[in-house]
C-alpha cells in the first residue's frame, strides 16, 4: 500500500482544527472498522448534498473549508471523508467518475443541460488488506426523498450509488471511471467540468464560485 494515501496535503489538511474536531469521537473507537463506519455516517449526514455547490478555486476543495459548510458537493464530501480517514491513520484516496441521474432530473437538466454529473466524487478506503469504494454523498434525508436505500459503509465491501430505487425505477448509473488519485487533481476536475458544461464553466471561472 502506497503510504502517500496517508499523507496530509493542502487539500487534505487533517491537522487543521476543523478536521481534528471532525474525528474527535472516532479517534476514541477501538477498531479501524468502527472508525471507518462512524466517520462515514458523520460525513454522510452532517453535510447535505448539493449538486450545484461547485467551485473552481483551491480553497473550495480544502477539507477544513468544506468542514465549515452546511452543504457540499459529492467531491467535497469525499475530500472531507478522506481527510478524516487519513487523520485516523487509515489510507484513503479520491476516485472520480461520471454518473447519470434518472430520477427527478428536471432541475438538473435545466441547470446543467444534461442528467450527467461529471466528475462525481467517491472514496477508496484501504482496510483489511484490500481497497473498497464508497459514496458518502447522499445524506439520509435525501435518500428518503428519492425513495432509495440509505447507503452504509464499514470498509468491508463497496457501497456506491444504487442503480434502482425501492420501486425498481432506474435511479443512478455509472457511465465512466476516471480513476483514483493521491491528492485532489484540481486541473483535471476543471477540465472535465469544462468539457461537459462549457457555458457553466465560464460562469464559474469568471465568478469563482456560484450557487444556484
Amino acid at each position: 500500500m502506497n503510504t502517500n494515501y496517508l499523507q496530509e496535503t493542502f487539500f487534505f489538511d487533517y491537522n487543521s482544527p476543523q478536521i481534528q474536531n471532525l474525528i474527535a469521537d472516532s479517534i476514541l473507537l477501538s477498531s479501524d472498522k468502527e472508525k471507518i463506519e462512524q466517520l462515514y455516517l458523520k460525513v454522510r449526514d452532517g453535510w447535505r448534498y448539493n449538486a450545484y455547490n461547485i467551485g473552481l478555486t483551491e480553497n473550495h476543495y480544502k477539507a477544513s473549508t468544506i468542514a465549515q459548510k452546511e452543504e457540499a458537493h459529492c467531491i467535497d464530501k469525499a475530500i472531507l471523508y478522506i481527510a478524516g480517514l487519513r487523520a485516523l491513520n487509515i489510507p484513503a484516496r479520491l476516485r472520480l467518475a461520471k454518473v447519470s441521474n434518472h430520477i427527478a432530473v428536471e432541475r438538473l437538466v435545466a441547470k446543467l443541460g444534461t442528467n450527467e454529473l461529471a466528475p462525481h466524487g467517491l472514496v477508496d478506503v484501504y482496510y483489511n488488506d484490500k481497497w473498497t469504494k464508497c459514496s458518502p454523498a447522499f445524506n439520509k434525508e435525501l435518500c428518503h426523498m428519492y425513495n432509495v436505500d440509505v447507503l452504509n459503509f464499514d470498509g468491508t465491501e463497496d457501497s456506491i450509488m444504487q442503480e434502482y430505487n425501492k420501486n425498481s425505477k432506474k435511479f443512478m448509473s455509472y457511465e465512466d471511471d476516471y480513476g483514483h488519485f493521491e491528492d485532489v487533481p484540481l486541473n483535471y476536475i476543471k477540465s472535465i467540468f469544462k468539457d461537459h458544461y462549457p457555458k457553466l464553466y465560464q460562469i464559474y471561472k469568471d465568478q469563482k464560485n456560484v450557487k444556484f
